[in-house]
This record gives C-alpha cells, structure tokens and sequence, in this order.
C-alpha cells in the first residue's frame, strides 16, 4: 500500500480489482480545497483507458515491477518493436500503451521497461534525450537577442520543438522528455 505521492507516470496501481498502468499523473494544488492527482490509466487485461483523480494522501494499492533496459527498433504500424538489452529477445508494444511518449522515440533510444508478470506494460524514457536538429530557420535581421525568443525547429525523428533563435540545422539539442521542451545544445 502506498498513497498518492507514489503516484508516477509508469507505475503500476490495482483499482477495483484491476491492474492499471499510470500513463499520466498530474499534481494539481489549487489556490481554495484540497490538492490531488489526476490520472490517465490504462488496464492491462481490457486495455480499456480511463481516468482517475485522487485526493492527496489518499490510499492506493502499488502493484511491485521489474525493470529492464530495451532499446527501441521499429514501428509497423500496430506495436513499437524494442529489443530486450539482456535476453536479446524482440518486445512489442502497443501505441496505446506507450501514449504520448511515442513522439520521443527514434531508433536505438535506450528505454526502461516496465515489466509486470513476465510481460512489458510501458516503458519509462530518459529524462533527456539528443537530437538532431533537420529543420531551422535562419533567425532574422531584427529578432531581439534579449528576451526567450524561439524559433519551430525539426528534429530527426519528426519532433517539432521551439528552441533558441541561434539554433542552426544539423546541430544535436537535448530535449527534456517531461515537458517536451528544448533543454540544451550539445557541444561536440
């Protein structure tokens, strides 16, 4: 047993007799009443979706996983394939399951998986994770240097995040995968 501040993205709670995995976990304190988490879960024996919102320090029923490190391979449409870094053994994994997370990926990520049973039921990314910048437009004659001014980048898995104005094309960035925002750039 544990309460809502074991409450994580990834982690894995029964909720009426099901399993659910935590696909999004978000603190809200709002200014008058109490504070608590909403939850985006996901069964894993329908796969059904739903979401749940928790008063803070209220119960929950944490289920014990295994961890395993994976590398991601491929897409076919259905499942994202990932190898399994210590039986060397193909994983797959469905969109769903994975969720907006999905948009981080390209190939030879190395992931956390979340093993339950035997089974993967989500992964975990790092918390940051390199690009390479595809697609910037040159800044322009008169954009401020002082100031946070941004620019639409691409990277090269197809991502679009806002960065600095002095970001060039085929730079490698850091992207900080929690808040899906330009974190650094890579100094090689």
């Amino acid at each position: 047993m544990g309460d809502t501040t074991d409450i994580k993205k990834g982690g894995i709670i029964r909720h009426q007799n099901d399993l659910y995995v935590i696909t999004d976990a978000q603190f809200v304190n709002p200014g008058k009443g109490s504070a608590f988490v909403k939850t985006k879960m996901k069964s894993i024996t329908s796969g059904k979706g739903t979401n749940i919102t928790y008063k803070s320090g209220e119960s929950i029923d944490n289920v014990q996983v295994q961890y395993v490190n994976l590398q991601y391979l491929y897409n076919n449409g259905t499942f994202y394939s990932f190898m399994n870094q210590v039986t060397f053994g193909t994983e797959e994994i469905e969109a769903d399951t994975i969720g907006d997370d999905v948009k981080y990926l390209k190939e030879g990520l190395e992931v956390l998986g979340v093993m339950f049973e035997e089974r993967v039921v989500t992964i975990q990314l790092p918390k940051k994770v390199q690009y390479r910048v595809v697609e910037a437009p040159p800044a322009v004659r008169g954009d401020s240097t002082a100031g946070n001014v941004t620019k639409d980048i691409t990277l090269d898995n197809g991502l679009h995040v806002q960065a600095p104005i002095f970001i060039k094309e085929g730079e490698e960035i850091l992207v900080n995968t929690e808040t899906g925002e330009y974190s650094a750039r890579v100094n090689e």
